[in-house]
């Protein structure tokens, strides 16, 4: 296990402790406190504590070299992983939006709802603290490493924390403005739903443009042009095809040079574009360059 990955399990494995812990207080301030959006926001930790298993099993596979069976390394299973957690988010965020509304109907038609208890307050704060501590720590790494899969989480972790937020506003509405006020507690619960499905859609959307082989954006598709077409000898560069690969990229090009160079000249200019390439964008990048004798540049060519 190298020291990215070490790192990336280590930060994993502190997140998926404190969201067992907080799983447990949670649904029991939920439940003996008598907040439904404790309740709620119990089960939001409960989404986040199968992501942080997600995260722990994905990235280890994704850290496996290349091998006959994938070529291209398995970068692409950490992506895969971001997929899920943004998956999750979104069905969590669902089921407290619908889980909200149930109750607040409740209380329309005439029900009294139950007042919540300071336990309930309390493990609110007590999740609110814990959980940015969790996010600032956990996309601190994330970056650090370059994984999509821990900032994903990172995020998860911010998300718990908003919901944590909206769940304190609706108990503490519940607890001091009187009974009518009793249905801010659900409705809390269904403000923060919105956020965090999109939190979900925001985390899922990058992953499915991956795995469906989306290209690099223009502006990092210019600056592999430019450094391919900053090596001397290099006259003009088309076919550009860039892809991503989990935290790596793929690039694939056709770089026209002298057509009277040697093939062990040629070939030692290919190799200069491929190094400027990846001390910008990593040395784990699969660049792929087809060397053509030069000609004029097509204007339709990329």
């Amino acid at each position: 296990m190298d020291a990215r990955e070490k790192e990336l399990y280590k930060v994993t494995l502190i997140g998926t402790a404190v969201n067992a812990v907080l799983i447990v207080l949670k649904f029991i301030a939920g439940f003996v406190g008598r907040s439904s959006a404790m309740v709620a926001d119990a089960v939001h930790s409960l989404s986040d504590f199968v992501t942080d298993i997600i995260v722990l099993v994905f990235v280890k596979i994704a850290g496996k070299p290349r091998d006959k069976s994938h070529d291209y390394g398995h970068g692409k299973f950490e992506t895969f992983a971001t997929m899920i957690i943004g998956f999750i988010l979104v069905l969590a965020g669902i089921g407290l939006m619908i889980n909200g509304i149930k109750l607040v109907i409740h209380s329309i038609k005439g029900n009294l709802l139950p007042e919540p208890t300071m336990l309930a307050l309390s493990i609110a704060v007590v999740s609110i603290v814990s959980k940015e501590w969790l996010y600032r720590y956990t996309v601190k790494v994330g970056q650090k490493f370059n994984s999509q899969a821990v900032i994903a989480n990172a995020w998860h972790h911010r998300s718990d924390a908003i919901s944590s937020i909206g769940t304190l506003i609706g108990i503490s509405g519940a607890m001091f403005l009187g009974a009518k006020w009793r249905i801010l507690d659900p409705i809390a619960a269904i403000v923060v739903s919105l956020f965090i499905i999109k939190s979900g859609y925001d985390i899922m959307k990058p992953a499915i443009a991956e795995l469906l082989e989306a290209s690099l954006p223009e502006d990092e598709e210019q600056e592999i042009l430019s450094l391919v077409k900053g090596v001397p000898g290099i006259g003009y560069v088309h076919n550009l095809r860039t892809r991503r690969i989990g935290n790596d990229i793929a690039v694939d090009l056709h770089a026209k040079m002298d057509g009277h160079l040697s093939l062990a000249t040629a070939h030692e200019l290919a190799t200069e574009a491929e190094n400027a390439i990846k001390k910008r964008f990593g040395e784990n990048s699969i660049i792929n360059i087809h060397m053509e004798p030069l000609r004029l540049p097509n204007p339709t060519d990329k």
